[in-house]
């Protein structure tokens, strides 16, 4: 595997820190492998994981390690073959000054990316990449001299070898977004394409977030606070972000719901949703009218005091964890909205259990099956994401015009719903538009 220089110069320029009791290091890699193996069966049979093919490595490279730190960074390489973005070490007592020895990236270029076809285009800009000049539509093609897709590439394929995730498409959008950031001091020279015109920027990484925020572009003037944004697109639908899934999600949505009013049509935005834990019945009840119960899936009822009964669009993409991906699964899978994206969701949703190492320096935190597996008839959410009914890549042209393709299509479609493909009416359960 190229592109792995990140993990491995790390693992490579570690060396013994202080004083540090005899571990066998190799003995806790092996446990690991084993009851990893033994625990996670169902879910590596799903993913299609020779486990023991992939883990291979990493036990002959157990014999080298030669610190604590060492061993640390080792066990989460080994996390990373199991493709489970849930997956983590945490410290046992004797552990906990433990550190990962890693570069600090607390810098970015300002900027996210997305993929239309097969070609790169940015997607946001600000900080660093907008003083270089660039903007939202261009395409990128070149980033420090090499072809931007084969660029990112390489930079998921060292991302993947360090950090754990639950599908190919998750790694490529924390590519995008997350995994742009880097160390203090970085430039790059990029090439980046605006119609004809082809242009060289360096840009100079700045001190930033790089977290992905969700839509490229909300509609203006919303109301709300950390969790929830909502308020009217210009064609006049009601529009909610739902940005994490507090407990107190459905009293937001109350508050959302009583603020937006009457409207035609209901778009839920759940780009950039970073889970949480919440009530999903009650959820899902603010969006049927009072008194309606709906028999399907779960079952769920009517609640709060300004439900939602009418038409709804439900957007997603690999940006939307957990609970996030079950927040918003429900609503397409048990036939309430039709739902939209650039892709499925992350497919991190699962049941966990913790693993204790030998050596009881450290533990591992990982998935044994799927969250909501009467999902994907049967399937589940782990692994797999929930797939909207339709994918929607971003167009270039409205990038440029910072206008968001998928809240205009959300929009399109509500103009002339497509009832067919929603098990839901709003018309048989007494849910009548404003004139």
């Amino acid at each position: 595997m190229k592109g792995l220089s990140l993990a491995v110069a790390s693992l490579l320029l570690l060396c013994p820190v202080g004083a540090q009791k005899k571990v066998s290091y190799q003995k806790d890699v092996k446990f690991a492998v084993d009851a990893i193996g033994k625990q996670c069966k169902g879910l590596l049979k799903a993913k299609k994981i020779n486990w023991k093919k992939v883990t291979a490595p990493l036990l002959k490279e157990s014999k080298k390690c030669k610190s604590h730190e060492q061993h640390l960074l080792l066990l989460w390489r080994l996390l990373a073959r199991l493709e489970d973005g849930h997956a983590s070490v945490r410290p046992l007592a004797k552990g906990k000054g433990v550190k990962l020895d890693l570069p600090q990236r607390t810098h970015g270029p300002g900027m996210f990316l997305c993929r239309v076809d097969d070609q790169i285009y940015i997607k946001n800009v600000w900080g660093a990449a907008k003083s270089a000049g660039l903007k939202p539509g261009m395409e990128l093609s070149k980033v420090g001299g090499k072809p931007a897709n084969k660029w990112l590439e390489n930079r998921t394929a060292e991302l993947r070898d360090l950090w754990s995730f639950s599908t190919d498409h998750q790694a490529f959008f924390y590519a995008c977004h997350w995994g742009l950031a880097d160390v203090a001091g970085t430039r790059w020279k990029v090439e980046v394409k605006e119609g004809k015109k082809k242009r060289t920027r360096t840009i100079a990484f700045a001190k930033t977030s790089q977290t992905a925020a969700g839509p490229s572009f909300r509609p203006k003037d919303l109301s709300g606070k950390r969790n929830v944004f909502y308020g009217k697109t210009d064609g006049g639908f009601g529009y909610m972000h739902v940005r994490r899934c507090k407990n107190t999600l459905p009293q937001e949505v109350d508050e959302a719901l009583a603020a937006i009013g009457d409207v035609p049509g209901m778009i839920l935005d759940f780009r950039g949703n970073s889970g949480g834990g919440f009530d999903h019945r009650a959820l899902f009840g603010r969006f049927l009218p009072k008194g309606v119960k709906w028999s399907v899936g779960s079952g769920y009822a009517s609640a709060g005091q300004n439900p939602y009964g009418g038409p709804m669009v439900v957007i997603v993409d690999a940006t939307v964890r957990s609970a996030g991906e079950t927040a918003s699964g429900q609503f397409l899978e048990d036939g309430r909205a039709y739902g939209i994206g650039e892709s499925p969701t992350a497919g991190m949703s699962s049941q966990k259990t913790t693993i204790e190492l030998p050596s009881q320096l450290f533990s591992l935190y990982v998935s044994t099956g799927s969250n909501k597996q009467r999902f994907a008839k049967g399937k589940g959410i782990e692994g797999l994401g929930v797939v909207p009914h339709e994918l929607v890549p971003y167009a270039p042209a409205d990038l440029a015009a910072e206008k968001d393709t998928l809240i205009a299509r959300a929009e399109a479609l509500l103009r002339e719903f497509p009832q067919k493909s929603v098990r839901y009416n709003p018309a048989r359960h007494g849910w009548q538009a404003s004139k």
